[in-house]
């Protein structure tokens, strides 16, 4: 039996189904971001950063792309009542720089959460994102409050159970 059509009918219908397989990358027109709401009470900070960050990379959905902010915008709610194992409450140092010279300032997880309750979430999550500007672009879609209450009802967020990721 001989094959159907000439060595370049086979050859063009070779390539026309193999260029059908395109790999459909998202770019800021194509993005579907949403609003999600977490509530972090009682939770360890370290994985529930890492969920965060994933949420706010994008990488939780199917059109994913590394160099495009296609994450949601994630509202953490409680990060006041966040946990720490171990004597990390004393022994976490958190260290920043004012610019001067002889202006290293060192303070502990402890201080740092009397000081501003939200900033430990707030580093935790900036740490596991890019550093360039993508990086501080996705962090902008981070809501970090200390309470249960937020402000951002009329963006209608939707609840996500983060038990649900650990």
């Amino acid at each position: 039996m001989q094959p159907v059509g000439t060595i370049y009918q086979r050859i063009k219908l070779f390539i026309v189904n193999t260029l059908s397989y395109k790999t459909i990358s998202a770019n800021a027109n194509t993005v579907n971001k949403e609003w999600i709401v977490v509530d972090v009470k009682d939770l360890p900070l370290g994985r529930v950063a890492a969920i965060i960050a994933k949420f706010l990379r994008g990488k939780f959905k199917p059109n994913y792309t590394p160099h495009v902010d296609c994450g949601d915008n994630v509202i953490v709610l409680n990060a006041a009542h966040v946990t720490l194992s171990g004597n990390k409450w004393e022994q976490k140092e958190y260290v920043r720089h004012t610019g001067y010279p002889g202006g290293q300032r060192i303070l502990n997880a402890t201080q740092l959460h009397n000081k501003r309750d939200t900033r430990l979430v707030e580093n935790a999550v900036k740490g596991m994102l890019p550093k360039n500007k993508l990086g501080a672009d996705l962090f902008r879609n981070l809501r970090v409050h200390g309470g249960a209450e937020h402000q951002h009802d009329a963006q209608n967020p939707k609840t996500i159970n983060i038990n649900d990721y650990l």
